[in-house]
């Protein structure tokens, strides 16, 4: 009986479940709720296109561009130039570019100039990289003049300007003591359609620095915070490395902790000037330290870190001490670079120890670390102050195979060390190497060559005075 009433009854509430569910289906939109995605047609597996290279790869090396790099000489570079020509050859930007790096490096600027006036007649059109490159080796070559005209009649070259070779010509300023000059360009920079960033408020900021006029850089410094140009941690480096240089290492301190603060962490330059400061201060020790506790920090000692160390010990006559911090940065799989071997090489060469110092340029070659022109240099000059002529003579043999240059005081104590020491037939082929460099000594230079070859035997130095007074 009682299930007889409990089916209905059940029947009656599926009923009315079913309606109750009909009546709300139709006030939402038709569809289902999680509709499922319609199924892709299987395809086959698609082949993997081969490797395409870009379109920059499959350029063929321009062969002008890659003989002219090549040639030393300045007149060799100009006759290939020529030479390509009347082959038919059509010279456009990259020949241009090219030669025009090859002559600036080589300090012809009078050809440089040559081609920038045939460039212009021919609207060739340059890109800005290059007159950067120009400027920055008219700078090198101390002639800010040069580098500041040129910048000026950039636009006549149909090549526009930008903030890259504003900062090239303002930095060449600088570093030949034109601040000044830079100055009054900085403030007409707007004019000139520029708005300074943060690299040309620190090449103002290192200027002023430089000459010791701080309240000058921290003019420039409140004007980049009032024109809402974030100071970067280069821009804390300067001011850092000034009260540094004055040994007041709490004012260093005060503006590490200020840049801290602003979110800009010190980086291995940082570090290396408050260790310099540390070390002129007599507290190696503690600079020592600051070293391996700057990894704590989270910035990692670098090469310029050693060489703060390495200096210190090497102008305190501590050379054994330096070998081992050598040998200790090996043990750490530091790779020295050209710089450590050269204050190494530098201090040895002045206490007079020249032999030694040929030693490690040995050894820095066997390592595969070129000697760079500073080397060759130091080591020339070192053999000459122990009078050691011929091995002077080894090491510009050397020098000029791996295409530096030497300088005219090293050239002039060689030749008349080689006169004084009987080796005068070694002598024509220093000067003829002056002659390719186009190296020139003035008079006073000659004489003192003229009157020392004379004053040995008359025969043997014969050849020496004939090519002396050939130049």
């Amino acid at each position: 009986m009682i299930t007889s009433r409990a089916k209905p009854l059940y029947q009656t509430l599926s009923a009315l479940v079913f309606r109750n569910y009909n009546a709300r289906t139709k006030r939402v939109p038709s569809g289902p709720r999680h509709s499922r995605r319609p199924e892709r047609p299987i395809t086959s597996p698609r082949r993997e296109s081969p490797y395409r290279p870009r379109i920059k790869l499959l350029r063929r090396p321009i062969p002008f561009v890659t003989d002219v790099k090549e040639i030393d000489n300045p007149d060799d570079a100009i006759s290939l130039f020529h030479e390509y020509r009347e082959m038919g050859f059509k010279h456009d930007y990259p020949s241009y570019s090219a030669l025009m790096y090859k002559l600036s490096r080589l300090r012809n600027f009078e050809a440089v100039k040559t081609l920038l006036l045939h460039i212009r007649e021919h609207n060739v059109r340059c890109k800005e990289a290059l007159f950067v490159a120009l400027i920055q080796h008219y700078g090198k070559s101390r002639l800010p003049e040069e580098a500041t005209n040129l910048f000026r009649e950039m636009t006549s070259f149909n090549c526009g300007r930008t903030l890259q070779s504003f900062n090239a010509v303002l930095n060449v300023l600088v570093d030949n003591g034109r601040l000044e000059d830079a100055s009054e360009m900085f403030k007409c920079s707007s004019e000139m359609g520029f708005r300074p960033n943060s690299v040309s408020f620190n090449i103002m900021i290192k200027g002023w620095v430089e000459r010791g006029e701080l309240e000058q850089a921290r003019q420039v410094f409140d004007e980049m915070l009032e024109r809402e140009v974030q100071p970067t941690v280069v821009t804390y480096n300067s001011l850092i490395g000034y009260f540094c240089k004055k040994g007041d290492l709490d004012r260093a301190n005060d503006l590490v902790d200020d840049m801290t603060r602003k979110g800009k962490h010190p980086n291995a330059v940082t570090y290396s000037l408050l260790m310099k400061c540390l070390c002129s201060l007599g507290k190696y020790k503690e600079a020592k330290k600051m070293m391996f506790d700057m990894e704590y920090r989270g910035c990692k000692a670098r090469l310029v870190n050693y060489g703060v160390l390495m200096d210190d010990l090497a102008k305190r006559g501590l050379i054994e001490e330096a070998k081992v911090l050598l040998l200790e940065m090996k043990k750490r799989r530091i790779k020295l670079d050209v710089v450590m071997h050269n204050i190494l090489i530098n201090y040895l060469c002045k206490e007079g120890r020249a032999a030694e110092a040929y030693k490690i340029l040995v050894e820095m070659q066997v390592q595969g670390c070129e000697p760079n022109a500073a080397t060759y240099r130091m080591m020339v000059d070192g053999f000459c102050r122990v009078e050691e002529f011929e091995g002077g003579l080894k090491v510009l043999s050397a020098m000029l195979t791996s295409k530096h240059c030497p300088r005219l005081e090293t050239i002039l104590c060689l030749v008349k060390g080689l006169v004084k020491c009987g080796k005068v037939n070694d002598v024509p082929f220093v000067l003829e190497e002056m002659e390719k460099k186009k190296m020139r000594l003035d008079l006073e230079s000659w004489e003192v060559l003229v009157r020392d070859a004379c004053g040995e035997d008359g025969g043997t130095s014969s050849v020496v005075t004939e090519r002396i007074l050939a130049n």
